[in-house]
């Protein structure tokens, strides 16, 4: 395959590639997107593989046949709930892949056509610096992710004192190797450069509260995106440095939303200076002393069956529990019954941005009875009933009204607004930012203590048994 050929192979994957993003920003584009993905990705693959100059080609057949075959099994064993911690995982393979790619094109130069050991071009130091240092602080900090999510280390933000002092050091010794590494391309500044980067990752993550997790998920995404390409410049790579930059650019871009839909700061993500306040936190415990009031899977299915329009707000509660299959089948009853139901999505319910909709998307949801925050917000008010399920600081009105509160200042869905609010929790506890739930107490909220799925299945039984 000439040089021009694979150019005009890589313009077309890179195509096929706008045309997955543009496919993937709607549920019902989005197995189209993931279609046009598949194909752009195997068509940049075979371009590389064909390229003159590609000493073992049966070497990477070899690592494809084995790398597809473990996304394979992954793909058919994972869990949809376990969803957050496998994409945190895959970015921090991402991360450690330009890593690995940087130390080749350093070690040997003239492979990569980047000049002799120890005269390699200042320009390909940079692109090789860069790469380097944003794709070990993704690997970290995808690592750091990931153990938050599945729950091998706390949710809670890991706060010491003079954190942003050290992180702001760390910052400036980075800046200063990298110049260091760029102008004389020496071994120790790459090996400094790579264990800074490394430390960085983790000490950018830690401080991040489990609830700010779908924002830390999206940002990763970016990062991981930025140092792919960095490593496309490296490697003059024209169809890793066009999709490094699509999954940058879009990753910063979802993830200037997130923060937009949680009140944060786009420079306080990225500098890993937000997240639970552990002061605000503790001071809102020890105050679920007051009294509440509890119903049953009969109570919630008379008044829901009752009731001339439902939205429904799912949370992580729901994922964990696996009652998306349930909740669509008390759905079901609900509009045979003359019920108008809705759906209602928080844009960081869950753990990973969009992962209340993949859920619902699992359990054939219609797409059309799905709501963003802002198309929704303002119908709560003449709703007769909002049924939240799982979903706790997205809810939480003391993000309006307490100035104090560690999410003070988040929009949240408005669910206190509706004639009745019940609440599917398995108790009393607060949610992942640690905030005790204000709408608990409201005199328009009834409990349903139970697991999501057995409350759901319970409320289904209900309702089957009524219409007969």
């Amino acid at each position: 395959m000439t040089q021009d050929l694979a150019a005009y192979g890589y313009l077309i994957a890179a195509i096929f590639f706008i045309m997955s993003l543009r496919g993937l920003s709607s549920p019902e584009t989005a197995r189209g997107g993931n279609l046009f993905g598949i194909v752009g990705m195997v068509i940049a693959i075979g371009v590389t593989v064909l390229t003159p100059g590609v000493v073992s080609p049966w070497l990477i057949v070899a690592g494809l046949l084995v790398g597809g075959s473990v996304g394979t099994v992954v793909a058919l064993r994972i869990q949809m709930t376990a969803l957050p911690q496998l994409v945190a995982a895959f970015h921090s393979l991402v991360g450690l892949a330009a890593v690995f790619v940087a130390a080749a094109a350093f070690v040997s130069p003239d492979a990569f056509g980047l000049g002799a050991p120890g005269k390699i071009k200042t320009a390909s130091l940079i692109e090789m610096g860069l790469g380097t240092a944003i794709g070990a602080v993704t690997f970290t900090g995808s690592i750091v992710a990931f153990a938050k999510l599945q729950g091998l280390v706390s949710g809670a933000p890991l706060i010491f004192r003079g954190q942003h002092l050290l992180n702001a050091l760390l910052g400036v010794a980075l800046v200063a190797l990298l110049v260091w590494f760029a102008m004389r391309g020496h071994p120790a500044a790459f090996i400094l450069l790579i264990v800074l980067s490394l430390l960085l990752g983790f000490l950018l993550i830690l401080p991040i509260g489990g609830a700010d997790m779908p924002v830390v998920v999206s940002m990763l995404n970016s990062y991981s995106g930025w140092a792919a390409a960095g490593i496309g410049f490296t490697l003059s790579n024209t169809a890793l440095i066009v999709t490094g930059a699509l999954v940058g650019a879009s990753g910063a871009i979802l993830s200037y939303i997130m923060c937009k839909g949680m009140n944060r700061s786009i420079f306080n993500v990225i500098l890993g200076g937000f997240g639970t306040d552990a002061a605000g936190a503790a001071a809102a415990a020890g105050k679920n002393d007051r009294p509440v009031k509890a119903g049953s899977a009969e109570d919630a299915a008379f008044l829901m069956q009752n009731a001339g329009s439902v939205i429904i707000v799912p949370g992580y509660g729901m994922a964990v529990a696996q009652a998306q299959h349930a909740l669509r089948e008390m759905s079901d009853l609900l509009k045979k019954s003359g019920v108008t139901v809705r759906y209602a999505i928080h844009p960081v319910a869950g753990r990973m941005p969009g992962h209340m909709n993949v859920l619902l998307a699992e359990a054939n949801v219609p797409y059309d009875e799905v709501f963003e925050l802002d198309d929704i917000n303002r119908d709560f008010a003449s709703t007769d009933v909002a049924f939240v399920i799982g979903a706790n600081d997205v809810t939480n009105p003391a993000a309006k009204t307490d100035p104090q509160s560690a999410i003070y200042g988040m929009p949240i869905l408005e669910v206190d607004r509706a004639q009745t609010v019940l609440f599917v929790k398995r108790g009393m506890s607060s949610g992942y930012a640690g905030v005790e739930n204000e709408l608990f107490f409201r005199d328009n909220t009834m409990m349903l203590f139970a697991d999501a799925k057995a409350m759901c299945d319970a409320i289904v039984k209900a309702l089957s048994g009524s219409s007969h």
